[in-house]
């Protein structure tokens, strides 16, 4: 289990930095999101919901059953939308209504 950090699109607000338990990432000398060694992840996906703009993604191998698909996050109030995107590039959403997710 590991995150990958798209340098590209980090905007090096440091939202990961303060939410990792493992103090695994680092601002580099750019001011970007960076993990030194990705297999170091704990894989809790606290960085991924965190970051604001999606730099961040899960990557669910094989070993768990994801073949290879990465895991994004977007919030947008209380609904959280979890966004799979496979190998083949098919995209599947989950959505969760924070509001009421303990309602039952």
């Amino acid at each position: 289990m590991s995150i990958r950090i798209k340098q590209n699109t980090c905007i090096g607000c440091s939202s990961c930095v303060e939410v990792c338990p493992g103090n695994l990432i680092k601002l580099n000398s750019e001011k970007k999101a960076h993990i030194k060694h990705e297999r170091d992840c704990w894989g809790c996906t606290s960085c991924v919901k965190a970051c604001p703009v999606q730099a961040i993604s899960f990557f669910l191998g094989a070993d768990i059953g994801g073949r290879g698909a990465e895991l994004t996050v977007t919030t947008k109030g209380s609904v959280r939308t979890w966004t799979v995107t496979k190998r083949d590039g098919t995209v599947q959403n989950i959505v969760v209504d924070g509001s009421v997710s303990n309602k039952y």
